[in-house]
């Protein structure tokens, strides 16, 4: 089976700002080596966006530091934390559509990848961190699942267009999720994959299924009450591996560098 390694909320900060006291950067490099190392063979990896805090250059900048080394190829996305110029400015050859967005369609052997840009701006508005997809990208999912053939189509999109329990981040997920949700499940055939919420939930909407990834730094919580889309937790950080068989999608959430032993078995 093909694989893919994930890696949702990065939050990469710069100038030696953490978050609930973790460094971003560290967080990432441990978990990306534990995931690298493992899945050497992976198709590609794909960065569910927030890959920085702030969108500044110098985040990107250490970004691009950490991947410089990475030999397997990296589809890189966007989430409300990043600023698609800025993003651009550093990475001017990652995957844009035609209306300007960092989206793209990547064929496997059985499946389609397509990967959504969900950044609502510019304009980039304070504490507006709920996602869109526009006319023009909406254009361009529905051209991706129309073209596919028979293959599986694998959709990767930062901002969950349904909603999960949550308050805190149903509050700020895709505005106009019901009509993507209606034009996935108008194709059917098809995984959604999401990040946003720092938390590992699975799903079907619409007759959708779906499944949404933690974060390599800092964990969300689930709390069914708060409207608070803050709240964080310092657990174990973690990738999604995906394996693809022939009709189907494997979604695997690893945690990494929780200090637990393996053995070899048990008796009874």
């Amino acid at each position: 089976m093909q694989k893919l390694l994930v890696l949702s909320d990065l939050h990469i900060c710069g100038s030696g700002r953490k978050i609930i006291g973790l460094d971003p950067a560290d967080r990432l490099q441990m978990v990306l080596n534990a995931a690298v190392s493992a899945h050497p063979d992976a198709q590609a990896i794909v960065l569910l966006g927030d890959l920085t805090h702030h969108g500044e250059p110098a985040e990107y900048a250490v970004l691009a530091d950490i991947l410089r080394e990475v030999t397997i190829p990296v589809i890189l996305m966007l989430g409300n934390h990043d600023h698609r110029e800025t993003f651009v400015a550093k990475f001017p050859d990652a995957a844009r559509s035609a209306s300007g967005h960092v989206q793209q369609v990547h064929d496997l052997a059985h499946h389609r990848i397509i990967t959504l840009d969900t950044l609502d701006g510019p304009p980039y508005r304070d504490g507006h961190h709920a996602g869109l997809l526009c006319a023009d990208r909406l254009r361009f999912l529905d051209e991706a699942l129309r073209t596919r053939g028979d293959r599986k189509a694998v959709i990767f999109m930062h901002h969950p267009p349904f909603t999960t329990g949550v308050p805190g981040m149903d509050a700020i997920n895709l505005s106009n999720g019901a009509a993507v949700l209606d034009l996935l499940a108008r194709h059917g055939n098809l995984h959604l994959i999401c990040g946003h919420l720092h938390l590992t939930i699975a799903g079907q909407t619409n007759g959708v299924p779906w499944s949404v990834l933690k974060s390599p730094c800092h964990q969300g919580i689930v709390d069914l009450e708060s409207t608070n889309a803050h709240l964080s937790t310092d657990e174990a950080g973690s990738y999604g591996l995906i394996l693809l068989p022939v009709g189907g999608v494997i979604l695997h959430s690893i945690d990494v560098g929780t200090g637990a032993q393996q053995f070899g078995g048990y008796q009874s």
